[in-house]
């Protein structure tokens, strides 16, 4: 473990917790490292733990049952997820697969653990529900770009988000290390769709295409076509 109780605290849920919680969560854990492209768990797994990522990135899926896959949200170091176990119980199944966008370690918290501790700390139930209503306003964003926005927007829109959340800015632009098939997942269309549409915006100077990487050129030009105003 290369991180102190203290650091738990940059977690939304853990802000207020005493030292002595911090310390009871980190014995009643375990850490995970897994490398990029591999699994922390799948969907319909039972919901043993909750997790905080400490450092990568990991992406949450959701397959139906045709096999399509999309990505609901991606998660970022000192973010919680999979909580769903410590607030339904031990019959908890996770709704989403968690993989690994690279080589990426996380904490793993007993469910049952952090159920116990809710009863008597407010402060865990008011920050998991903090955390649930987070998620909830992302997807109800989500679902609306879905239902009235065209495939453009959408696909831009998943952009800037990435930017923002994990853009590494290098010469001429933002670079992002996720591929056109994760974005075609975070935006609801197809690998074809994602690629003919990328190559004509790398046409245009709006991006530049790599092997698992996609640098913005020109994120304004983004913005426009996000908000519907390219000509």
């Amino acid at each position: 473990m290369d991180f102190s109780p203290k650091d738990l605290r940059q977690v939304i849920v853990f802000k207020d917790a005493t030292d002595d919680d911090l310390e009871q969560v980190l014995s009643h854990s375990i850490t995970r490292s897994i490398e990029e492209g591999e699994f922390l768990f799948f969907q319909g797994d039972p919901a043993t733990y909750a997790y905080v990522l400490t450092s990568g990135q990991v992406k949450l899926l959701q397959t139906n049952p045709s096999g399509q896959q999309v990505n609901l949200r991606t998660i970022y170091p000192w973010e919680m997820f999979a909580a769903l176990g410590s607030v339904r119980g031990p019959s908890a199944a996770y709704p989403v697969t968690a993989q690994a966008l690279e080589n990426s370690t996380a904490l793993a918290m007993k469910s049952l653990f952090l159920k116990e501790m809710m009863q008597t700390r407010p402060y865990l139930a008011a920050g998991l529900m903090q955390l649930m209503t987070s998620y909830i306003q992302e997807i109800q964003s989500r679902y609306r770009e879905l239902a009235t926005e065209r495939v453009e927007q959408r696909i831009a829109r998943a952009l800037l988000r990435l930017t923002s959340q994990s853009g590494q800015k290098v010469d001429k632009g933002i670079e992002l290390s996720f591929s056109r098939q994760d974005v075609a997942e975070m935006s609801g269309t197809t690998l074809y769709t994602v690629s003919r549409v990328m190559a004509e915006w790398e046409r245009q100077g709006l991006v530049q295409l790599g092997r698992e990487q996609i640098r913005i050129i020109n994120p304004h030009g983004l913005v426009k076509i996000a908000e519907g105003l390219e000509k």
